[in-house]
């Protein structure tokens, strides 16, 4: 639901340049935006990450009420001087041509060595929308925990990446206490955690 009135259109770019094109791809911007007060900002200059569509898939066990969960190195945190190996659902890119349901069980299958029986959207958001306009949809697939486990990823593209399999009450209390700090796990967790229930009966019943 749109508040103030603004949008697209009240936007205007004065120039547009590629900074730097990598492994991500950078652009700068200088623009000017309508105000809430009326009138126009000054110009502004803003640099911006490109990113193509992305997919979290969040594994849930409803029979045994356990969540996969992955454990990768993550360059950020590292340039954070924090812990680098991170705690979080299954993700991946689009490729040309890929619906994003398909990104997702590709990603499931690479990442975690998992099988999904059904696919349940949670909602689609923008990562970090002050500099990049990466937006990823979030998932919850119904998959069994049973043999998860083990290291995964694709070796051509560096990954190395280690299954975990928790009680989901504990992963409830690994967002409380910080062990899981990355937006697109703690969304699709507090997801979970309102919909625990329902889903337990439900799927459960079904397996």
């Amino acid at each position: 639901m749109k508040l103030s009135g603004l949008g697209f259109d009240d936007v205007c770019v004065e120039e547009k340049e590629k900074a730097y094109n990598g492994f991500l791809k950078l652009v700068r911007y200088k623009l000017r935006h309508a105000l809430f007060n009326g009138g126009q900002g000054p110009v502004l200059s803003r640099e911006v990450v490109l990113r193509v569509p992305s997919v979290g898939v969040l594994l849930f066990d409803p029979v045994e009420d356990k969540v996969v969960l992955v454990e990768q190195f993550r360059v950020g945190p590292m340039a954070a001087d924090d812990d680098p190996w991170l705690l979080e659902i299954v993700a991946g890119i689009s490729e040309p041509g890929e619906t994003l349901e398909s990104v997702a069980l590709r990603e499931v299958e690479e990442e975690a060595n998992c099988q999904v029986d059904k696919l349940m959207p949670i909602t689609n958001v923008y990562l970090s929308p002050g500099g990049c306009n990466e937006r990823m949809m979030l998932y919850c697939g119904i998959t069994d925990s049973k043999n998860a486990g083990g290291v995964h990823g694709l070796e051509e593209e560096g990954e190395d990446i280690r299954v975990h399999v928790f009680p989901a009450s504990e992963t409830f209390q690994m967002i409380e206490d910080g062990r899981i700090a990355n937006a697109p796990a703690v969304i699709a967790l507090q997801w979970l955690r309102l919909n625990h229930q329902s889903l337990r009966g439900e799927q459960g019943k079904d397996a």
